[in-house]
């Protein structure tokens, strides 16, 4: 069963168990699915699926952040309860070790040796680990491990 099927099995079983606020995410999220397939005029595969779901955790965490600002504790709730719903769908996360293993590897293999090969260097780690970490995260890691000489 792909990912694509398995996110459709959760949604009739959210219908069944009438657990409204996971149903909604997941609707949201097979919204976000189809849209990308009828926009591009494909079939998602699964590593497409892991980065839409990782585009719209990003984007709760962003609302996250000005919901809280704001003071708007009920929206902030909301917006934590759809991140928990789609984090069920991403693989296991990387742990720092593997995500600096990743990163020494990705450097040896493109020959990387300043910060002009930083472009290089996110290309292949975003294949590696698209949806196992936080790519802003990596991106600052890379950008200091190629400072240093």
């Amino acid at each position: 069963m792909n990912l694509k099927e398995r996110i459709g099995e959760d949604m009739k079983a959210a219908l069944r168990a009438r657990d409204t606020a996971r149903l909604s995410a997941i609707r949201m999220l097979l919204a976000a699915v189809k849209q990308k397939e009828i926009d591009e005029r494909i079939t998602v595969d699964d590593a497409q699926v892991i980065a839409i779901v990782d585009k719209l955790i990003r984007q709760r965490r962003e609302s996250i952040a000005q919901f809280g600002a704001a003071g708007r504790q009920d929206l902030v709730d909301r917006e934590q309860g759809e991140i928990d719903v789609l984090s069920a769908y991403l693989p296991k996360q990387a742990d720092a070790a593997e995500v600096a293993a990743e990163i020494d590897a990705a450097v040896a293999s493109t020959g990387a040796v300043g910060p002009q090969d930083m472009g290089k260097v996110m290309g292949v780690l975003k294949q590696r680990l698209a949806g196992r970490a936080d790519l802003s995260a990596v991106s600052a890691q890379v950008k200091a491990r190629l400072a240093r000489p």
